[in-house]
Order: C-alpha cells, then sequence, then structure tokens
C-alpha cells in the first residue's frame, strides 16, 4: 500500500496542494477500511487520479481488470468503474461479495443493446459465431459465444473457425476490427458517447497547434479519426505506447481521466487533452467508495444462469489472450 507521501507524489501533477490536503484523510481511511473487510479496490483507467492512484489496488484496462477478478484472493471486491466491470468480475468470481461504488454508474455502449437484441440476430443468422466487446452486461455476454477488448478484439476474431462474425456492440470498433481482418463483420450500432465525439479535424486542430504531436487513438472512435491517429489501441497499449516510443506530446483521443493519471507515471512527456468525460465513470467518487466498503453496500447480484452463461464467455477469451 502507498504511504501518504507517495500518493501525494502521484496525484501533484493533477490537484493543487489544498485540494490534495482535502482528499488525504479520505483516502487514508478508505485505506484503512480496505485492510478491516479483506477487499481489494480494482481501477479502471478512467478513474479520476484520486481514486486511481490514491485508493485502487490493481489498475489498467478491462482484459487486465477481467482477469485479475478472477485471480484475487479478498473476500470483497470493490470495482472502481462502471456497472458491466463489476458485472465481469461478478461473473469470474461469483462466490465473492462484489460492491460498486454508485449503481447508477452505467455506460451509454453496454446500454445500447440487450439480451434479446443478440438472440433476434443469433436468429437471423444461424450459425454464425457471436463476439461480444466486453463493454456489455452481463445478461448479453450470457447469449455470447466469446467476449473480447479493445486489446485484443482482432486477435479474437481472427481465432474463430468462420468466414463471417457477429461483432456486438460497438459499431465503430467493429470498423476498425473490419479493417484487420479478412473475415466478414456483422456489426451492431453501438457506441460510446465519449469516444463517439471525437472527428478527424479535432487531430488536424491539434497537430496545427502543436506540430509533432503523437496522437495516440482508441478503437471505439470512428474509423476515419483511426485512420489519421498515429496509433490507435487499448488504455493499456496506449501507455505502452507512450514508454516504447518516446513520444514528447502526446494526444491522447479518448476519455481525459486517462492523461490525468499518465501524467504522473510520464512527468516528462506533455499531455494535450481535450477533456471529453464520461459521466458515469465520474459517478464514483471516494465518498461513494468509502460508503460503499463501510456499509457493503450496492453488491452486483446476477442469476446463476446468467453466471454459468457469461462466465463461458469471459474465460474463452482470457485462454485465448493468455495461452
Amino acid at each position: 500500500m502507498k504511504t501518504a507521501d507517495e500518493i501525494r507524489r502521484s496525484l501533484e501533477s493533477t490537484y493543487m496542494s489544498h485540494e490534495i490536503d482535502e482528499k488525504l484523510p479520505l483516502i487514508e481511511e478508505i485505506n484503512r477500511l480496505k485492510k478491516e473487510k479483506n477487499a481489494v479496490l480494482l481501477g479502471h483507467n478512467y478513474m479520476t487520479p484520486d481514486i486511481f492512484h490514491g485508493v485502487s489496488d490493481i489498475v489498467g484496462d478491462s482484459l487486465y481488470l477481467s482477469k485479475v477478478a478472477a485471480d484475487t484472493k479478498a473476500e470483497i471486491i470493490l470495482f472502481n468503474g462502471v456497472h458491466f466491470m463489476a458485472e465481469t468480475a461478478k461473473l469470474m468470481s461469483p462466490e465473492k461479495k462484489v460492491l460498486i461504488a454508485d449503481l447508477k454508474a452505467g455506460c451509454s455502449l453496454a446500454e445500447s443493446i440487450t439480451r434479446k437484441d443478440v438472440q433476434d440476430l443469433k436468429a437471423k443468422y444461424p450459425g454464425i459465431p457471436v463476439v461480444t466487446y466486453v463493454n456489455c452486461t452481463a445478461d448479453v455476454k450470457a447469449e455470447t459465444d466469446v467476449c473480447c477488448t479493445s486489446a485484443n478484439a482482432v486477435q479474437i476474431v481472427n481465432s474463430l473457425d468462420s468466414d463471417e462474425v457477429i461483432f456486438l456492440p460497438d459499431e465503430y470498433l467493429a470498423g476498425n476490427v473490419r479493417n484487420q481482418t479478412k473475415k466478414k463483420i456483422i456489426s451492431f450500432p453501438g457506441r460510446c458517447m465519449v469516444h463517439e465525439m471525437y472527428s478527424p479535424e479535432d487531430i488536424l486542430s491539434v497537430r496545427r497547434q502543436w506540430p509533432g504531436v503523437t496522437v495516440i487513438s482508441h478503437p471505439e472512435c470512428k474509423e476515419d479519426v483511426v485512420a489519421i491517429s498515429d496509433f490507435s489501441g487499448s488504455t493499456s497499449q496506449m501507455a505502452k505506447f507512450i514508454k516504447d516510443s518516446g513520444a514528447k506530446d502526446v494526444f491522447l483521443v479518448t476519455e481525459c481521466s486517462m492523461g490525468d493519471n499518465l501524467r504522473a507515471e510520464f512527468p516528462e512527456r506533455s499531455f494535450v487533452s481535450s477533456c471529453r468525460t464520461c459521466p458515469h465513470m465520474k459517478k464514483i467518487t471516494l465518498e461513494k467508495i468509502r460508503d460503499a466498503l463501510l456499509y457493503e453496500r450496492y453488491e452486483i447480484e446476477l442469476d446463476p444462469e446468467v453466471i454459468e452463461k457469461g462466465r463461458m464467455a469471459v474465460q474463452r477469451m482470457l485462454d485465448i489472450s493468455y495461452k
């Protein structure tokens, strides 16, 4: 566990000193509660820095956190992210108590598709395997052959013994996968409300203002945005690219807390930010995390049939990705 001084240093790149002073007592209270409750806090890369650096024990993208959810020995998992992520943790650790700090922390993409939608597509295209982006509900995962993330989507699609694949629900990720595979992709009109806001004009404007800037986009963005980026990848792949490339000025075409959190890891780099934020991610706060731990509330509960079928889809993804 980080010391108060280590946490302070991690937060100095995004908060004023008086803001850190205000946050530290609550951070310390949460970290004390974690030990008392034998709880582990998983933090997605889009969490604000006080949560990401201050109280999350394990941080990363959804693929990594899905795997960790299955491996953790803690009795309680508190997922600092949105609802579908906590559901995925419950799928992988059904015997554990899985909490989320705010049940209303949803996801525009996950909410764009229902289990019935998937059933209808399977009836329309019988025998075609279904790949579902992990950014979906457990009910949707239960109708899926194998899940994927933005980090492994192409790998998962190419691993299937079929010339056609139903890819759900993100139509932009589906388009970007289509450009990297020979398989026919049947998509669905789901979108992330943050990433769909970006346009090629945003990138061109930034490049005019910062000549030589390295543009890194998320594959949930439109195909024409990804096409003129220097690199496109998942949040963990973004961080690895920044580390390996030596890029000095970076424009991250994704949720703005990603840049805030990377400033602490790469203090020698300059991050250009458009600060497009996810209102669902921002529902998770230190106060809500403290209360979720204190009262062990907002537990994720799923039907056993959904757990069994959804877990299989996620496990197949992990088996392919980590074999």
